[in-house]
């Protein structure tokens, strides 16, 4: 059995992730019958290293991640971070100011860098999920360590719209990444998923022509153009769809097993 492509990276929710943060059966198998025949498998996620590492724990992954759209390259097989790109602190307080003078007051949280970094979360900030999370009582601790990213949220503007005047007002400041509902981001300039993912790549030898993509918001987009095929799931932003290669199931109906066992054969 062979696999036409040598390097498989999939994002992680709304694209890997089914119900309750976990994988299907059927997924499983047609990512462990494509690494049998020859291909790795990257997790590339938005996620920073500290919310990504349980979740790998519990699926027994032991490869290369990306995490936190691009700033980390994790080993889950031995719990370290390989690399970690950190935010301008000052230009991140700029682009905020800037932000905020066309918008208004934001609800903000952050990441804070490193395997143990802490997920601060300000008042009126909503986290998705249940993912474990720090209050930040002052915004002045906010910059008190190094960060990956900050998250800003606003109380009248959706996620597109606060994505878009981000970049518009602070885009030659921070890079915005739309990553998931009620997930605005502003992360180091020139900072993607496609710039750690080639990192890690290359730390296997494998390039962007070897590489088939998986994903299902604006922040994947960067991942599409640098790997040979992208492929958004049903349940996909717009924005990813009408730039990928191919559209496939949803991540509930096992999208990317879908694919994978087509490859196969």
């Amino acid at each position: 059995m062979s696999f036409p492509y040598a390097l498989i990276a999939t994002d992680l929710d709304g694209t890997l992730l089914g119900p309750g943060e976990s994988i299907s059966r059927r997924t499983r198998d047609a990512l462990a019958a494509a690494t049998a025949a020859g291909a790795a498998h990257i997790v590339v996620t938005g996620r920073a290293a500290p919310w990504t590492r349980p979740i790998l724990d519990d699926l027994g992954y032991h490869g290369l991640a990306v995490c936190g759209q691009g700033a980390q390259v994790y080993d889950a097989g031995s719990h370290r971070l390989l690399t970690s790109v950190t935010l301008d602190r000052q230009l991140a307080g700029v682009a905020l100011a800037k932000i905020e003078a066309e918008v208004g007051p934001l609800y903000l949280a952050a990441s804070r860098d490193g395997l143990d970094g802490e997920v601060l979360v300000g008042p009126g900030y909503a986290v998705t999920g249940k993912l474990p999370s720090t209050p930040l009582r002052d915004t002045a601790d906010l910059w008190a360590a190094p960060l990956n990213k900050i998250y800003i949220q606003h109380p009248g503007l959706s996620d597109d719209e606060l994505a878009e005047v981000a970049r518009r007002a602070a885009g030659g400041f921070v890079t915005v990444a739309l990553a998931g509902e009620g997930i605005v981001e502003l992360l180091p300039l020139g900072l993607s998923k496609a710039t750690g993912l080639s990192l890690a790549a290359r730390r296997l030898g494998l390039k962007a022509a070897d590489t088939i993509a998986f994903g299902d918001m604006p922040n994947d987009i960067p991942m599409f153009a640098w790997a040979a095929r992208g492929v958004a799931m049903a349940n996909a932003h717009a924005e990813l769809k009408a730039v990928a290669d191919e559209v496939t199931s949803s991540n509930e109906e096992d999208g990317i097993a879908v694919v994978l066992e087509r490859l196969l054969g």
